[in-house]
């Protein structure tokens, strides 16, 4: 094989690290020369080759670029920390200094280390920027992603090059990304896979032989750009579609501002899409070929902007790359980003919102381009689908695009101000989506949507229809809100949009939870959740007032955000509202009752004892009416299924199911089927008929050692096991004895702890601390004395993912759970080397609030302790509690993501409440003290 002839003058490659100092780009965040000093690097790095071998080059080179890089992105943070929203100029900066390290390590490579007086025209190399570098933008610790590019196959003078470069680079800690590729090489990956031909589509030329650049980027262009624009835009959407499965949707709580939903990824989608099909170099190209208009290249700009600054402050908070939004990191970019406390709400709620905001508005440019491609470039359907399909006829007024909704005469639509409604029932009705461009002409004329429109009953009775004719109101819902016509016709709604909890309870928006909890509402109208949900099913199948319902869904969370209680607030916001829509007194009287008392139901069942009569009676007397109280189960019921994925269980299906019931019966009954010893009795006979074994002396002795509240407190599943567990105490006759049984509790989603021993004091903390050694998470805990001197425990617990224990995990937590009954293993050292606060956590305020109520229970008194849930909490209090000679009957649990609500049923040593101020003040300073010990002990 023949040499390839010798290029008659080796290249200077210098000449671009001076070009790169004369001719700096336009718009650095502060002066190209503090960012990266070319001038400065190359002087000194003829000294260095004067003064070293070129074996001792490279690391000397490696100091240079290491202070280079460090000032450079000194200056940089610092430019940026001025002003915190600059990201354009951030991301130009970044991809400047990396400019100068690759192209000083190339000049090294090239110039010292693997010098070539007479090269072949073989031994050329182009050193090119691929995907994100190669368009400009970096992150701080974006992957510097290089190509290296040669006319044949790669020399051993080019391999040396690209590995010298390489170890600079490296040794400087950079994360690159790199490949070594013939254009032949090119065109034939580009051709197999999208995501390389993604990446070629940004290359930009940094040094090297700068004709094999061109001419790689002619034949790009020639060969590989220009066909196959549908296969590339299908490819595109299917990565996206991915991505969102992958990272969830946009309103979820902590999001990925890179490959999530709304975020940077589908801006640069549709970057990609415009420059391969229209072939622009920016997206401002976009507008005079008329597929943006001003403003909406005005949104594209802000949203970019926006999700930048805040990628970079995350990389610049953590120190490394990082894209997932976390708890903590949204408070500390929140407060770089300038974002301040306000009316009530936190600074970083007000970051997340306007996150959410940018996010939906990329969503919205993504349909409007990919409509007008669709336009262009429709894909035809297969023709029996095109045959048989059938396509509902369309109002007057109406046009089909590609079965999309579209508007015939934007004047003539806009003559009448109601179209700006009825055009979302007309996508119900017809199930089509609503094309971009009736969206644009409705966003744009919002102002129309005036307080004569909202007084207008025509008006209020599309609204309406919308919301209860058509099957499905979630996808009019939310297009109308993603466009701002619902907040237009009820502006009480605009301060919910996009609004984010910052807690780990809530997983969306307020406006996405309340779109949810409607959505909630039709899957069981279409009885697609009868087995999960039996009860509620059944009660909207015999019928309840679905127009109140909808509408105190609508609204029930409208008071948030503000500093007075959003239920209280919100009742008051539905009185004026609920009259606007069109409802009768009686509806609304009605609507602003279940949003003032929304929660009721929910804390009832979660904080309170539900065996306890008086507290289905108190409960009772508050919801009055049987009616009233098949739409607050429902309302509660799609309330908390809309809070997040996971936060449904059949234990707070249990909880709901037998408060719904026990009130029912007392609606209809009258409070004395509540009577204590009427559910004693009934208690007491299932037991006897659950043990028809045994003798009618071991019945009675059972049936008359417990006192009243136990019969109604528990099960006959509990009664049964404690009735063979005392048994099996009686037979050991050992003061010290203890008999543990650890069983599932499918109904509940749980695993039921049942523990029988003598009674002494403190005994509800240590098994406290014992399930909290095992890392079981407390859901419920009863505790009662026997005549006899016998103590019974039941705790329901849950393992760190919110299920029952595995049935393989229960020997080895009835072992450890004895050995620290017995005092073999002490659990207060013991929690001090466990668990921590997860520093994701670490971000939120749960300020503790301590209540005691005489009122809800007749023989005990309820202290309700909200506070920030962590590792052992329900044991610290417990074992304050013990301290002071308190004695818990019950203990209920209620986890609302970091924030916890423990409600223990007491009394003192003498079976009295605690009446007393002053008794009352020193509990409650002895249960503060015991949390701020034990958040110290978790590193809160």
């Amino acid at each position: 094989m023949t040499q390839p002839p010798a290029v008659s003058q080796a290249p200077d490659f210098e000449d671009d690290l001076k070009t790169l100092a004369v001719s700096p780009p336009q718009g650095l965040i502060c002066e190209a020369s503090d960012i990266f000093d070319a001038a400065a690097v190359q002087a000194e790095l003829e000294q260095l080759a004067s003064e070293h071998p070129p074996q001792a080059l490279r690391g000397e080179v490696v100091k240079l670029l290491r202070n280079a890089n460090k000032a450079g992105r000194a200056a940089i943070a610092e430019g940026f920390a001025k002003d915190p929203f600059k990201a354009q100029s951030l991301t130009r900066s970044y991809s400047y200094l990396t400019d100068g390290l690759v192209l000083t390590a190339f000049q090294v490579a090239t110039k010292f280390l693997h010098p070539l007086s007479n090269p072949t025209v073989g031994e050329r190399i182009a050193v090119i920027a691929v995907g994100g570098y190669g368009r400009g933008e970096m992150a701080p610790f974006s992957d510097v992603d290089l190509m290296f590019l040669t006319p044949y196959k790669i020399t051993a003078w080019a391999e040396s090059v690209i590995e010298s470069m390489l170890y600079i680079l490296w040794d400087l800690r950079l994360k690159v990304g790199h490949s070594s590729r013939t254009i032949k090489d090119c065109l034939r990956l580009g051709q197999e896979d999208f995501t390389i031909r993604t990446a070629m589509l940004e290359q930009r030329y940094l040094t090297g032989d700068a004709e094999l650049a061109e001419e790689l980027d002619k034949r790009l262009r020639k060969e590989l750009f220009s066909s196959d624009a549908q296969e590339f835009v299908e490819a595109k959407l299917s990565e996206r579609d991915q991505r969102h499965l992958k990272q969830g949707q946009r309103y979820m709580v902590e999001p990925n501002v890179k490959e999530g939903k709304g975020g940077l990824r589908d801006l640069q989608s549709l970057y990609w899409i415009a420059k391969y099909v229209y072939q622009v170099q920016d997206v401002a190209e976009l507008v005079p070929l008329g597929l943006f208009n001003v403003e909406e290249f005005q949104s594209f700009d802000a949203a970019a902007n926006f999700l930048w600054a805040a990628r970079a402050h995350m990389h610049l908070t953590v120190g490394r790359a990082t894209e997932q939004l976390s708890f903590d990191l949204q408070a500390e970019v929140a407060s770089r980003m300038g974002y301040q406390d306000r009316a009530g709400r936190r600074g970083v709620e007000f970051f997340m919102q306007d996150y959410f905001r940018h996010a939906t508005k990329v969503g919205d440019l993504t349909r409007i381009l990919l409509t007008k491609l669709e336009e262009s470039h429709k894909k035809g359907a297969p023709l029996l689908e095109r045959i048989f399909r059938r396509r509902p006829r369309v109002k007057p007024g109406y046009k089909v695009i590609h079965n999309r909704l579209d508007i015939q005469d934007p004047d003539a639509f806009l003559n009448d101000k109601l179209n700006l409604l009825r055009i979302f029932e007309e996508g119900l009705r017809t199930g089509m989506l609503i094309h971009p461009d009736a969206m644009r002409l409705v966003s744009a004329n919002l102002d129309l949507i005036d307080d004569e429109m909202r007084a207008d009953k025509e008006a209020c009775r599309i609204f309406l229809d919308l919301l209860l004719k058509h099957g499905n109101p979630e996808r009019a819902l939310r297009r109308m809100n993603e466009l701002g016509v619902l907040s237009a016709f009820i502006p009480e709604f605009e301060p919910i949009v996009a609004m984010m909890q910052f807690n780990m309870y809530h997983s969306y928006t307020v406006d996405e939870h309340t779109i949810q909890v409607i959505s909630n509402l039709t899957s069981i109208e279409k009885g697609e959740l009868e087995d999960e949900l039996p009860l509620s099913s059944e009660v909207i199948r015999k019928g309840l007032n679905r127009k109140v319902l909808l509408v105190a869904m609508l609204l029930h969370d409208i008071g948030k955000g503000r500093e007075q209680d959003h239920s209280i607030l919100g009742a008051q916001i539905a009185r004026k509202v609920a009259p606007r829509l069109g409802l009768s007194k009686s509806d609304c009287e009605t609507v602003e009752w279940l949003v003032r008392y929304h929660l009721l139901m929910s804390d009832m069942a979660q904080k309170r004892d539900i065996a306890d009569p008086r507290t289905v009676r108190g409960f009772a007397k508050a919801v009055q009416t049987v009616k009233r109280l098949d739409l607050l189960l429902v309302l509660t019921v799609c309330d908390i299924r809309g809070v997040g994925p996971d936060t449904w269980n059949n234990w707070k299906a249990a909880l709901l199911r037998a408060l719904y019931n026990q009130t029912r019966e007392a609606l209809e009954n009258g409070m004395e089927a509540l009577n204590r010893e009427h559910r004693g009795a009934a208690a007491k006979k299932a037991l006897r008929a659950a043990l028809p074994d045994w003798s009618k002396s071991d019945l009675k002795k059972e049936t008359s050692r417990h006192y009243d509240p136990y019969w109604q407190g528990l099960h006959v599943t509990a009664h049964i096991d404690f009735a063979e567990m005392l048994r099996e105490l009686d037979a050991k006759n050992d003061p010290g004895g203890v008999v543990i049984r650890l069983d599932p509790d499918e109904d509940r989603d749980a695993t039921r702890a049942c523990f029988t021993m003598w009674d002494h004091p403190g005994i509800f903390a240590r098994v406290s601390g014992a399930l909290a050694l095992v890392g079981a998470n407390v859901v419920d805990a009863r505790s009662y004395t026997t005549k006899d001197g016998y103590v019974t425990d039941a705790f329901w617990i849950q393992d760190a993912e919110g299920h029952p224990f595995e049935a393989s995990r229960l020997k080895r937590l009835s072992q450890m759970i004895r050995k620290t009954l017995k005092g073999e293993v002490i659990a207060r050292d013991a929690l001090v080397s466990r668990d921590k606060i997860k520093k994701r956590e670490k971000a939120f305020r749960v300020p503790t609030h301590i209540t005691f109520d005489n009122e809800g229970s007749e023989i005990y008194t309820i202290i309700e302790v909200d506070t920030r849930d962590r590792p052992g909490l329900l044991y610290d209090l417990a074992r304050s509690l013990a301290s002071a000679n308190v004695y818990i009957a019950n203990a209920v649990i209620a986890t609302y993501g970091e924030q916890v609500v423990d409600t223990f049923y007491v009394k003192d040593m003498f079976g009295l409440k605690y009446h007393s101020l002053s008794k009352q003040k020193t509990l409650e300073k002895r249960l503060r003290e015991a949390i701020s010990e034990g958040a110290k002990r978790a590193g809160s």
